[in-house]
């Protein structure tokens, strides 16, 4: 089956179980204000059935499924990005010799929400992933503005799950400019600075 196929099946599978009336109003006002261009509604045990048997049926080779991940974070509805973060963290990466924080940048948007970044670096440390290496993240900080986002929520999130950064990694992190306003990133930002101290 191609990716696109795989990608409109998995559409398909998105609502089944999710009580539609019920959740209409709540994800209809959450998708206007989220980037997202749909939100359902999908619970997380879905998705992750869902994963599970996307990866269980792709047999020895993963790679239809990391072209699923390039066309779920282009759809980029709400359940295409956790599911994409399920399926990314749970791949064999050994065995195909991909790395999925590199996956992950090269999925991302120019402009990405909090949440979606969230959603994918929180899933990769849950799968007891390795944080980036310390070159990778310094050329994220040197990047795209997203990827100056995204490596001071791969610091943070990779703190709390107990990884280590060397004290310059940390004080580049420390002089990323943060949007006026953003208060998540403000919040992370300084988060790092106290659990750093």
């Amino acid at each position: 089956m191609s990716d696109r196929k795989l990608s409109n099946l998995v559409r398909d599978a998105y609502p089944i179980g999710v009580p539609a009336l019920i959740m209409k109003s709540s994800t209809d006002r959450m998708t206007d204000s989220s980037g997202y261009s749909f939100i359902l509604g999908t619970p997380d045990e879905i998705l992750r059935n869902l994963a599970s048997w996307l990866i269980t049926n792709a047999g020895n080779t993963h790679r239809i499924l990391l072209k699923l991940i390039g066309r779920l974070w282009k759809r980029h509805g709400r359940e295409d990005i956790a599911l994409a973060a399920i399926l990314l963290s749970n791949l064999d990466h050994k065995g195909m010799g991909t790395d999925p924080w590199s996956i992950l940048q090269q999925s991302i948007n120019p402009m990405e929400s909090v949440d979606s970044l969230l959603l994918n670096i929180e899933e990769l440390f849950r799968a007891k992933r390795q944080p980036p290496n310390d070159e990778q993240i310094f050329d994220w900080i040197n990047g795209r503005k997203i990827e100056q986002h995204m490596s001071l929520i791969v610091i943070y999130s990779g703190l709390l799950h107990g990884h280590k950064f060397s004290s310059e990694l940390i004080e580049k992190i420390m002089q990323i400019n943060i949007p006026v306003g953003d208060s998540i990133l403000t919040r992370i930002k300084s988060k790092i600075s106290s659990l750093e101290a």
